[in-house]
């Protein structure tokens, strides 16, 4: 009995280290072929200006609440401590609508960001399965993620996945 179990794990560990010795392995760098593609630099700028929008109308708003205050710092001789009191307080509210604002601007630059850049980051997961299935690699591991210690340059991908792409 103790040779017929010997026997089955010597049979199945070979026939492991037969599976994965056919494995082919390969690698890419998503974060060069990013820089590479024109729309991902249309993107950007479209990102940035969209955040530079947002950060312009901010900057209103904080300037609008500063003239506020310092007009209700020189007037407040012509108020009542209750009307004092309300001014005070709408001026506190707006203050927080402004850090609403701004928060709410980080949310939708992130949010701007997913929907012109998800499309791309696609499009590039795309060629990679295409050049993994045309090419029979089992794994395709992203160098810029930096967990790849050693690869053989023969295993890089990224000229096939880049001639997929049309760069």
């Amino acid at each position: 009995m103790k040779n017929l179990i010997t026997i089955l794990l010597l049979v199945a560990s070979f026939a492991l280290s037969n599976d994965v010795s056919a494995q082919k392995f390969g690698y890419v760098n998503t974060q060069e072929l990013l820089q590479a593609l024109p729309s991902v630099k249309e993107a950007n700028v479209n990102i940035e200006t969209y955040r530079n929008q947002l950060l312009k109308k901010g900057q209103e708003m904080l300037q609008s609440l500063q003239s506020k205050y310092q007009t209700l710092e020189q007037t407040r001789d012509n108020y009542s401590p209750k009307q004092l009191e309300t001014e005070v307080t709408n001026l506190k509210a707006e203050e927080q609508k402004i850090m609403e604002f701004e928060q709410n601007s980080q949310q939708q630059i992130f949010e701007k960001s997913e929907v012109l850049l998800k499309p791309i980051r696609d499009k590039i997961q795309k060629a990679i399965d295409d050049v993994a299935a045309e090419n029979g690699y089992t794994y395709v591991f992203d160098f810029s993620t930096g967990f790849i210690l050693f690869a053989d340059p023969g295993s890089d991908v990224s000229g096939l996945v880049k001639a997929k792409l049309g760069l």
